[in-house]
């Protein structure tokens, strides 16, 4: 049964009798519906009424207004108001952009612009690395996207996927003091993309796509990483398969099992999931197991696109085919990153001893977790009311950090391993177990080690 949780939040402003059961009332109209109570507020008090600001975690608009109903319902309570707690969060939008230095007078003025800023443009202009120690460049990532595959939301274009690019900007402020911009853009042609984003490129040390459909993402990236001398990150592909990586090395120490020992089943092979075979490859499991919606992927299978028969030759040895359920069976561990509700208790009974399964597919995984459980040693998923959340937020922010005082003009495998496994570090041995193989992503640790382990990455590649 789904829980209320913060993300449906709602604040109901209710005038209510001043009497000594007012407020059990209150409350207990909010359970009654299934509602879960966070703040009760008292925000005026007159002789003859009260008024309360309640704020009560909700399952969906249905659910919002039966708790409204509720409260109506109640002898002497009138409902004022209900407001939306998450869509107050983003009025007039997150982000704000806040001068670094002061401008009190003339003085300051003359020398933060004209004529002062004029030295300054040509000591660029004649050495345009110092764009990096001079401007904002040395600082600034975009977040790029063109909307088409925002979340679990589709395609729904850029103007609409505008407030993830601004929550994914304040993340990167938030963990690692990135300064980034949401850059959505109005087509979905992959030409234009790359060339408004190659025009852009100047004012940024790093460019993150973002919410980007495949396989048009994968030669966005790749051409974009051609002509450009900054860094490219794809976080839907490298973000998740370096915290599927850190966490899969946690939870094989967790079952004692080797990586070189492990068969690996993979449902999905869109942007996440072609990246995480990408980089588990170069750990040297025993094998990788990839299906779709068309069953599993070989190399005899037709009408194959670039991007599937590139896996196909990577991975399944035996050459096997059939449905997901059959891959499944005898595999040591399952990752899933493609659709809700594709198996359940009796497929990871067949899996191996100790079986992990991560069901990633958000916001209903590919198995209920709490299916899973009665068989898998480990279990994580990409939901935040799950232990072991997989949540891409452990790794771009410090990825970041790190490549921006490296200075780097690029970014490869080295550096996405290092990331992975400066997150596994984290978690030492005193603190792993089952229910916890990645650290929080409040952790203050966290961004820091990925940070310098990118650092040190990318330094040795540029020795």
């Amino acid at each position: 049964m789904p829980v209320p949780g913060p993300g449906y939040s709602i604040t109901v402003r209710v005038e209510a009798p001043p009497s000594s059961s007012a407020a059990g009332d209150l409350t207990t109209a909010v359970g009654q519906v299934g509602g879960v109570l966070t703040a009760f507020d008292v925000v005026e008090s007159h002789a003859d009424a009260i008024v309360v600001d309640i704020s009560v975690n909700v399952l969906s608009a249905d659910h919002a207004e039966d708790t409204r109903q509720a409260l109506d319902a109640l002898p002497g309570v009138k409902v004022r108001k209900v407001s939306d707690r998450t869509f107050l969060i983003h009025l007039g939008g997150k982000l704000e952009v806040s001068p670094k230095v002061a401008l009190r007078n003339r003085d300051d003025l003359s020398r933060a612009y004209t004529p002062g800023v004029a030295r300054v443009c040509q000591a660029i202009a004649a050495n345009p690395e110092d764009a990096r120690r001079l401007t904002i460049k040395r600082n600034t990532v975009a977040v790029v996207t063109d909307g088409s595959a925002v979340l679990g939301l589709g395609n729904i274009g850029p103007a609409a996927a505008l407030p993830v690019m601004e929550g994914k900007a304040a993340l990167f402020k938030k963990f690692a003091d990135v300064d980034a911009w949401p850059v959505c853009l109005d087509t979905q042609d992959t030409e234009e993309i790359i060339s408004i984003v190659k025009a852009l490129a100047p004012v940024y040390a790093g460019i993150n796509l973002e919410d980007i459909a495949a396989p048009r993402c994968f030669e966005i990236e790749a051409r974009l990483r051609e002509k450009l001398d900054i860094p490219v990150f794809h976080d839907d592909q490298h973000g998740t398969a370096i915290v599927v990586v850190a966490a899969l090395r946690n939870a094989l120490r967790v079952v004692g099992k080797n990586m070189a020992d492990c068969k690996i089943v993979i449902s999905g092979v869109g942007a996440a999931g072609s990246a995480i075979i990408r980089l588990l490859l170069r750990k040297g499991p025993a094998d990788i197991v990839a299906a779709d919606i068309d069953g599993i992927v070989h190399s005899a299978r037709p009408n194959l696109d670039d991007n599937l028969r590139s896996i196909a030759e990577r991975t399944n040895k035996e050459n096997v085919s059939g449905t997901l359920h059959e891959a499944l069976a005898g595999a040591d561990v399952f990752i899933g990153v493609s659709a809700p509700n594709l198996f359940g208790a009796e497929q990871v009974r067949s899996m191996a001893a100790d079986p992990i399964v991560f069901a990633l597919a958000n916001p209903d995984p590919e198995v209920d977790p709490m299916e899973a459980q009665r068989h898998a040693a480990v279990v994580a998923t990409g939901r935040s009311d799950y232990p072991n959340q997989i949540n891409n937020v452990l790794a771009f922010p410090g990825v970041f950090r790190g490549l921006l005082d490296a200075q780097a003009h690029q970014i490869d495998d080295e550096m996405l391993l290092a990331a992975a496994d400066a997150i596994a570090d984290v978690v030492v041995d005193g603190r792993l177990n089952a229910s916890f193989i990645v650290p929080s992503v409040f952790d203050s640790a966290v961004a820091p080690a990925v940070a310098d382990a990118v650092k040190a990455a990318a330094r040795r590649e540029n020795a």
